[in-house]
């Protein structure tokens, strides 16, 4: 190509002679005129065809080697085997011509695997209030010293690009329900759509085209917001992009800067503070004079107005163990003794358990996610307890229940228990939490250790005090309505009426 631009620059521009030109190049005076006559500017070469011994045996080849691509490392024909396997079939080339062409099908199918992914897309645009985006993500936060991993529940606005962030231990129904009660109580508002993936939380079967079978529970919560949910095509992450990328920024944004925390709730409070931080500092991709606290703004006004936090429980029905505990995920709950060897409800929220019977609540206690799944955990409420221990005041002495006793009821215990009969009274003391207020009788227990020398009677004096109600206050009475005439007591009046009636 070099020597083509000299030859025409030296002939049309420079006049040279073609001998001189000849002289210079090397090449033929005839070979330089026809480059010249046919006013050549880019060389032109024809196309080449080397016969191989090894192309009658191409299409063999390649259906080998797509075949041997689905095998397990350890399966795989080598390139050796099969040449020799080709030499059966009659191939009489080298070795060297079928590992190069081995080498070249390889790389081409891996070219064709980097680029399948990629197609034609058309930019999608959104309207104020018009839709928002979730996807789960995965990070590793550092939590009461502990390097925890935990599932990121992600929301974003289409249009503002404003976004939410909430950690949760697990992936599951109640902690969805949760993440959309705070998203939506941040925005201050639903947007009309929620556009999801197939995840399982919300969709129990995948059908042909958009059609899905729905959680009834995730069917309830939209139901409850008011706006309609889209599902994605499967493996089809592109249709949610900008969740999609608002996973991978916030990893440089927020969690490659995280610090510890002392408790999960403590994180998912920081992170609500700096995602809202994070809308005044970031620029709108779409409008670079605003920025996403603009954008959201004016979106927020164009919402729904969020009722109030949907009720995200799921139920199970549970059986009351004797010893008056229910099991879930391999830890055990107290409630009520009433309750033992009988069915319930339990009630999961994300953050608690609530148990139910009778249409009313009888516990609640603080849910526990254990790490290990290999043990579990046992919490008690000593006052579910009570009634049994009214029946059995021996139990007292090593109950497991009430080893977690207020700190007064286990000084006044162990001074009880010290004399004849004291576990009755110890737990006739505990028993007036069931007809008074807790930290009345925990107040009356405190003085009655104060005096030195507590006793039931002792405390049952002072309860009664504490709880006795307040002397009423004096009226202040009007003036037109003050006595005049004080009354008197005068019995001699009844004899004046007896008299009247003798002379009758």
């Amino acid at each position: 190509m070099a020597i083509l631009s000299s030859i025409r620059r030296w002939h049309f521009r420079d006049d040279m002679p073609i001998r001189e030109i000849a002289r210079r190049t090397g090449l033929s005076r005839n070979t330089i005129r026809k480059y010249l006559a046919n006013k050549v500017v880019e060389p032109k070469y024809p196309y080449r065809k080397t016969p191989s011994k090894l192309d009658d045996y191409v299409a063999k080849l390649s259906a080998w080697l797509k075949m041997e691509a689905g095998k397990g490392r350890k399966q795989k024909r080598s390139v050796k085997q099969l040449h020799r396997d080709l030499s059966q079939l009659g191939y009489t080339g080298s070795y060297d011509r079928v590992a190069a062409f081995a080498k070249r099908w390889r790389q081409e199918q891996r070219e064709l695997a980097r680029t399948a992914g990629r197609g034609t897309f058309i930019p999608l645009t959104f309207s104020p209030g018009e839709a928002f985006q979730f996807d789960w993500s995965e990070d590793w936060v550092v939590i009461a010293g502990e390097r925890t991993r935990l599932q990121i529940a992600q929301f974003k606005l289409s249009y503002s690009r404003a976004f939410f962030l909430r950690a949760y231990p697990l992936q599951t129904h109640e902690m969805l329900f949760d993440a959309h009660n705070h998203a939506f109580a941040t925005f201050g508002g639903v947007p009309a759509r929620g556009i999801y993936d197939n995840m399982k939380t919300s969709v129990d079967k995948v059908r042909r085209g958009k059609q899905r079978d729905v959680n009834l529970r995730f069917t309830a919560m939209v139901s409850h917001y008011l706006y309609d949910a889209e599902f994605c095509n499967p493996a089809s992450g592109w249709e949610k992009g900008q969740i999609e990328k608002n996973v991978q920024d916030s990893r440089h944004r927020i969690w490659n800067r995280l610090p510890a925390f002392d408790s999960l709730a403590d994180l998912n409070d920081w992170l609500q503070d700096r995602c809202v931080e994070l809308w005044s500092e970031i620029t709108h991709p779409e409008q670079p004079d605003r920025s996403v606290a603009d954008m959201f703004a004016e979106e927020r006004t164009l919402m729904m107005a969020p009722p109030r936090p949907f009720d995200g429980f799921v139920e199970h029905a549970k059986r009351v163990s004797p010893t008056c505990l229910v099991t879930f995920e391999r830890n055990r709950y107290s409630v009520p003794a009433s309750y033992a060897n009988r069915p319930i409800s339990l009630r999961v929220y994300a953050d608690r358990l609530v148990f139910a019977a009778e249409a009313q609540i009888i516990a609640e206690h603080t849910r526990v996610i254990l790490r290990n799944p290999g043990i579990g955990r046992t919490l008690y409420d000593w006052r579910h307890y009570l009634s049994v221990l009214q029946r059995k005041p021996g139990a007292l002495r090593n109950g497991a229940p009430f080893a977690e006793l207020p700190e007064a009821f286990r000084q006044l215990q162990a001074i009880l228990l010290k004399r004849l009969g004291g576990d009755r009274e110890m737990v006739e003391v505990l028993a007036l939490i069931l007809h008074h207020d807790e930290q009345s009788v925990l107040a009356a227990v405190e003085l009655a250790l104060e005096s030195g020398a507590p006793s039931k009677q002792h405390v049952l004096n002072l309860l009664g005090r504490l709880v006795e109600p307040a002397p009423l206050t004096p009226l202040d009475t009007p003036t037109p309505l003050r006595l005049v005439i004080e009354p008197q007591a005068n019995v001699s009046r009844y004899d004046q009426l007896r008299e009247v009636r003798d002379a009758a």
